[in-house]
């Protein structure tokens, strides 16, 4: 699916009930900044090559290079906890080559924060990135979700994106 931005509509009863619901704030939501540091690090260092950020539920699910066919799940304060890294070794993506980079990576996260921040009724419920293929998918509070490589992602943030704080 590279070049592409593929959109979902979701249930219809959610999104009908979509304008009655509020985000609860999370344990990831508290901490988005230091959850999003430990995504960029397993990415980068520890041998991640496809993480999804579950913030309603404040879980990691993560594919390693090493098992790419399993995935693993790490939750809520496990993930925040000062060791949770040391117990990965420093490793690469078994010589893949990555299309993502460490900038992409945190220009990804920095939307991801915005998007789940800034508007208590429509926000982002989970999203996940894959260095290996450059995808990125959002799933919204709505219902929906988005499949969208990461130069059309990039190309679009303009949309999006914005310089300012969420309060």
């Amino acid at each position: 699916m590279p070049n592409r931005w593929l959109q979902i509509k979701g249930d219809p009863s959610v999104r009908g009930f979509l304008f009655q619901q509020q985000r609860v704030e999370s344990l990831f939501d508290t901490a988005i900044d230091r959850a999003h540091k430990i995504a960029h690090t397993l990415l980068m260092r520890k041998g991640v090559f496809h993480i999804k950020i579950h913030y309603s539920s404040s879980q990691l699910t993560c594919w390693f290079a090493r098992d790419p066919f399993c995935y693993e799940k790490f939750l809520r304060e496990e993930v925040l906890d000062n060791g949770f890294l040391d117990r990965f070794p420093d490793t690469d993506n078994a010589d893949r080559s990555l299309v993502l980079g460490s900038r992409d990576i945190n220009r990804i996260f920095k939307e991801f924060r915005h998007l789940r921040l800034t508007d208590q009724t429509i926000y982002l419920r989970n999203g996940s990135v894959n260095l290996i293929d450059g995808m990125i998918n959002m799933g919204f509070s709505c219902d929906g979700a988005h499949y969208i490589d990461h130069q059309t992602f990039f190309a679009k943030l303009n949309r999006f994106e914005t310089t300012e704080q969420p309060a």
